[in-house]
């Protein structure tokens, strides 16, 4: 039996607002609507669109197939666990064959007369203890705390269902601990804070998606480090050490004589830390002085004519 994610199938997110739900299958059954549609195979897509609204709208079913989880994805082959079908009874008359004809096995299976979670309302479970949803969200941090390792206080809007079973969000504030060496795009699971496990079960977990604040000084790519080092036209033509920046201080740099803007010096394991550390890529930026002085325009004029050259030399025109 293949798994339905209704969710997918309204073009949703899983957080969306009542409201947004409304909204759009009121959109897509327009599109789809048999009488009026073009789309090719809109007949299906409309009973699809029918039936995920008709689960989604109601706040206790919507919260029934949320303990689904996010084990499935759309189109898996999906079977209930076996404790579901000891261990949930819900109160009501449930479904009819009338109101499930047309609606998918995977529908009928769940919600149908003899599914898990036949009746919306007045729902109860009978010693069933399941695992809660896990929850995620992307957090960004600073470069630094990345390079160090460090624990900061972040703030967090995250989906919960209120007494009533509507979703709605709540602020939550953490202590969350930084690694060492973390990047762009790896997570940070943070065990038992996620939405709390139906009938007693544990809470699922929450996963923190890592992204870097923009820097003033340095780019990073995967583990290593790229910034941008302004240098005189003396210390590019002859060479000679400087000071380059890095997340880890300061450190001598030697400037190869002859240099050009757009040169790229390489530090080692100058990067993120990890197994194999990153490294930082420096690239030269050649600065002219000012001539705004009488004296630094002579010094100009005079370096025109002892230099015999022109940068433009064999580009044509």
């Amino acid at each position: 039996m293949e798994f339905k994610d209704y969710y997918k199938t309204l073009g949703l997110s899983q957080d969306a607002s009542q409201e947004e739900v409304k909204r759009a299958y009121r959109r897509l059954a327009r599109k789809f609507h048999p009488d009026v549609s073009k789309e090719p195979d809109a007949e299906n897509r409309f009973k699809e669109v029918n039936e995920a609204y008709e689960v989604l709208k109601d706040p206790e079913k919507r919260s029934a197939y949320d303990r689904l989880g996010s084990e499935w994805q759309g189109g898996q082959d999906f079977r209930p666990p076996p404790e579901w079908d000891a261990g949930f009874e819900f109160r009501g008359g449930g479904f009819t064959d009338a109101d499930t004809a047309g609606f998918s096995d995977f529908f009928e299976t769940l919600f149908g007369a003899g599914g898990p979670f036949r009746g919306a309302r007045g729902a109860h479970t009978r010693g069933a203890a399941l695992r809660g949803e896990d929850h995620h969200a992307k957090v960004l941090i600073e470069l630094e705390d990345a390079y160090h390792g460090a624990t900061r206080q972040i703030r967090l809007e995250m989906p919960e269902l209120d007494p009533h079973g509507r979703v709605r969000r709540r602020p939550r504030t953490l202590q969350v601990r930084i690694p060492k060496g973390v990047t762009a795009g790896q997570h940070i699971r943070l065990a038992g804070q996620g939405a709390p496990g139906p009938g007693g079960g544990p809470a699922g977990d929450l996963y923190l998606e890592i992204a870097f604040r923009p820097h003033p000084r340095f780019e990073v790519h995967g583990r290593d480090i790229y910034s941008t080092l302004p240098v005189t036209p003396w210390e590019a033509a002859l060479g000679g050490r400087v000071q380059a920046p890095t997340l880890g201080g300061p450190v001598d740099l030697q400037i190869p004589a002859g240099s050009q803007s757009g040169r790229k010096l390489r530090l080692k394991g100058r990067g993120l830390p990890g197994r194999t550390p990153g490294d930082q890529y420096v690239v030269l930026q050649i600065v002219t002085p000012p001539a705004d002085t009488e004296a630094t325009r002579r010094f100009y004029e005079q370096m025109a004519r002892t230099f015999s050259f022109d940068p433009r030399t064999g580009q044509g025109g």
